[in-house]
């Protein structure tokens, strides 16, 4: 600590000498001509031309970025200057840039910013490389960097990095210091904003509304979960952060809006594991006049979209397995996969009988659990494990499925399907409730459980009731977790990977 605490002095030290120099450590503005990647393109495209002779000197640019390494060599410098577009390799010469100006650079530290001017060169190594002509300070960094290690081929002047930053704890606490020193994992965000890209054009070429529902709601629902609650002091109101869009979306659908979508951040008071953040991306869209059949076939598209505009292929490697998304999605009976694993017909099975199974699989938080979350817990036991390439999980118990409507040949079921791929489950869709009378007898059980201590039991909700009541057409809809789908996409084994600014615990 305290060799560090001596680094952060030396950089202190140097900030005050460039300010006694007259040198603005923390510039406002720099107009660069190029990105790093740009320069060398364009000397890459002058050689191929054959308009440079072995030796010229290509255009004159000027690019701006962090200093990722420096190396000294008395009357000469090199360094390599890092931006959006990759690096590029920078010759400081005491007689290019004037003694003066070449005597401050050892005030300049790794993880400065600067601005750099010059033509480009190949140097003797191969290594397009700025001779700069001047230079300017941007930004003075005065806490360094977990560089790490880096190694350099003196014969090939291959550069091989060894990062100082490996604790995932904290590159996801410190996302501004993680991106800094791998820019690698920039290219995961910058394929995220591409996935929600897709999904958006997808739906908005099949007329869907992109529409903004409540993040502050008097009332929670859409989903069986616990809340984040806060407090209205203007009004004197207890509110909810949603835990999902859907009874807003739905009501849309009752105003004429019949084909509705939003991708939204939802709020749910659970734990931190592999595929779950309290805070994350949904993307929920309502067609009227659809079923579930529908919209798995919608969903079959829109994921294929989604690949072929982002990966080109419908093939991906996700962790140590294949996984191809080519439609049709095989589609098994939640109720019979899930008897198969049992042995015996769960539907038959007594609520006893279904906690007695589930304390034997030693599984969490039974004995207040209702028959849905009981059968629920045991297909996530015995049978998701299994779903490794795309598959649908169709027509689920009616007490796991309190806003899905009535499976049309058999009363004990809803129309819902789940879609699971290498693992995990990605989308939830139903053909949607829209019995006011029925969905008000689902509510009052749902609150039955409440009251027996299931914290996430789903509340009564009269307005949406109210809604009902006025008439919703025939509609189908979708749920689908955008983080989880982003990390297929980008191969990451955890939700945090794909969010810039996970939830974590306190630091301690």
């Amino acid at each position: 600590m305290d060799d560090f605490n001596q680094v952060l002095r030396a950089r202190r030290e140097k900030l005050d000498a460039l300010k006694e120099k007259g040198i603005e450590p923390f510039a406002h503005s720099y107009i660069p001509s190029h990105r790093s990647d740009e320069v060398i393109m364009g000397f890459e495209e002058l050689e191929a031309q054959g308009s440079l002779a072995e030796g010229d000197e290509g255009e004159r640019s000027s690019v701006a970025g962090r200093i990722l390494s420096w190396r000294d060599h008395g009357k000469s410098h090199f360094a390599h200057v890092g931006d959006a577009g990759g690096s590029i390799q920078v010759y400081f010469k005491s007689d290019i840039v004037g003694d003066e100006r070449f005597e401050e650079l050892n005030l300049l530290d790794l993880g400065d910013w600067i601005g750099i001017e010059g033509p480009t060169f190949r140097t003797r190594t191969g290594e397009i490389t700025i001779r700069a002509e001047s230079y300017t300070l941007l930004t003075k960094s005065l806490r360094p960097l977990p560089f790490g290690k880096t190694e350099e081929n003196t014969e090939t002047g291959e550069r091989i990095e060894h990062s100082g930053f490996t604790d995932p704890e904290t590159r996801y606490r410190q996302r501004y210091a993680d991106l800094a020193v791998h820019p690698d994992l920039r290219s995961v965000f910058e394929t995220r904003t591409k996935i929600i890209r897709a999904l958006r054009s997808f739906l908005d070429f099949e007329d869907f509304l992109e529409v903004e529902t409540p993040v502050l709601q008097p009332l929670y629902g859409g989903a069986s979960a616990k809340p984040f609650v806060t407090h209205h002091e203007a009004l004197g109101l207890t509110m909810y952060l949603r835990i999902a869009d859907e009874l807003y979306l739905k009501r849309l659908l009752v105003g004429g809006l019949d084909r509705v979508y939003e991708i939204s951040k939802d709020f749910r008071n659970e734990g931190l594991s592999r595929v779950h953040n309290p805070e994350f991306t949904m993307l929920e869209w309502y067609q009227a006049f659809t079923d579930y059949n529908d919209q798995m076939v919608l969903v079959e598209r829109i994921v294929g979209h989604v690949l072929d505009e982002v990966l080109s292929t419908r093939e991906l490697r996700y962790g140590n397995e294949m996984i191809s998304f080519e439609p049709p999605f095989p589609r098994i009976s939640l109720v019979g996969a899930l008897s198969e694993a049992l042995g015996v017909d769960v539907l038959h099975l007594e609520d006893q009988a279904l906690r007695k199974r589930a304390k034997a699989l030693a599984l969490d938080d039974v004995d207040t659990a209702g028959r849905g979350k009981l059968i629920d817990k045991l297909f996530a036991a015995l049978v998701e494990p299994g779903l490794v390439q795309p598959t649908f999980v169709i027509d689920h118990p009616k007490e796991l499925s309190p806003l899905a409507k009535e499976h049309r040949s058999d009363s004990r079921l809803t129309e819902r399907f789940e879609l699971y791929v290498g693992r995990v489950e990605l989308c939830n869709g139903f053909s949607e409730l829209n019995d006011p009378l029925d969905q008000r007898a689902r509510f009052e059980a749902q609150a039955g459980l409440r009251d027996a201590g299931d914290d996430e039991a789903h509340q009564i909700d009269d307005d949406y009731l109210r809604a009902l009541e006025y008439g919703m057409p025939p509609t189908g809809g979708v749920g689908l977790g955008v983080d989880r789908f982003v990390m297929m996409i980008t191969n990451q084994p955890s939700i945090r990977d794909v969010i810039l600014f996970p939830i974590l615990r306190p630091e301690e």
